[in-house]
């Protein structure tokens, strides 16, 4: 499990910021040296982060920790829109266990529902508060205490059962594929009645109903987030053709796309 041992104080925080961008095929941006603390959230394409010479892959679906001092330079998907959205914290210099904690951590994590709220609260409160008013400042220092509190929980769940997490670290990056139950016993190296099995004793559902969960998570955020069409994010998200996108997110939500879409972008009007 992460040792994670170090606390940020508010009064360390000088600002906190979040962005969302859409690379094209190709694109790249740098080299910087990177100011602050940031949680870079991609949710399509890919992206190699050059650090210092070191290239970090980073897959769709995945957040990367970012830390002050650093050369970075960024090259995303040569084949299709790269999107990603982020947080910044500005910080005063770090005392040395506090910097000792946070080389600690992981570089990269799973994206979370937390992190894409954090994101979401963040984006809404720029649009017309300054990012060294205090209640920015706040969610700054929220998003530099949920990482290693993920960073934790995500520790845990390896610990619960190793080929478990291989099958699900293996449907977050491959979602948009067709994948069945053989696939993802494949992958954890086990036989699909003990994958089942061992997934109504962590997960308490499924493999494919973990996988279709997970898929309509990620739709859901698509269509709250994005422009992209309904048929393009069925595509993006695995679903067989838009009327099955549509009928499964009707079932599942209540709603119709069309309405969590309407929502959502309601919801951005009035901030």
């Amino acid at each position: 499990m992460t040792d994670y041992n170090a606390t940020f104080h508010f009064d360390q925080v000088r600002y906190a910021s979040a962005g969302s961008i859409v690379y094209p095929p190709g694109g790249r941006f740098g080299p910087r040296i990177q100011q602050d603390i940031q949680l870079v959230l991609l949710y399509t394409g890919q992206m190699n982060v050059a650090i210092d010479g070191r290239t970090l892959h980073v897959l769709p679906g995945h957040a990367v920790l970012l830390k002050p001092g650093h050369e970075e330079s960024f090259a995303f998907s040569r084949t299709e829109e790269s999107w990603h959205r982020w947080i910044a914290v500005h910080l005063d210099p770090l005392e040395a266990h506090t910097r000792d904690a946070l080389y600690r951590l992981p570089e990269v994590l799973p994206l979370t529902e937390e992190m894409n709220r954090l994101t979401d609260l963040l984006l809404n409160l720029q649009s017309y508060l300054p990012g060294d008013m205090p209640v920015v400042r706040s969610l700054g220092l929220a998003a530099l205490h949920l990482y290693p509190t993920e960073s934790m929980r995500m520790s845990e769940q390896r610990e619960k059962h190793p080929s478990v997490h291989l099958a699900v670290a293996w449907i977050r990056e491959h979602y948009a594929e067709e994948i069945s139950l053989s696939d993802l016993a494949a992958c954890a190296g086990l036989s699909s009645e003990h994958l089942l099995r061992l997934f109504k004793q962590h997960e308490q559902t499924t493999p494919i109903h973990y996988l279709w969960r997970y898929r309509i998570e990620r739709a859901i955020e698509l269509l709250a987030t994005t422009g992209l069409t309904i048929s393009e994010i069925a595509s993006r998200c695995g679903f067989k053709t838009s009327h099955h996108f549509a009928r499964m997110i009707k079932k599942t939500t209540g709603r119709t796309a069309k309405e969590i879409r309407q929502s959502s972008w309601s919801g951005l009007r009035k901030t």
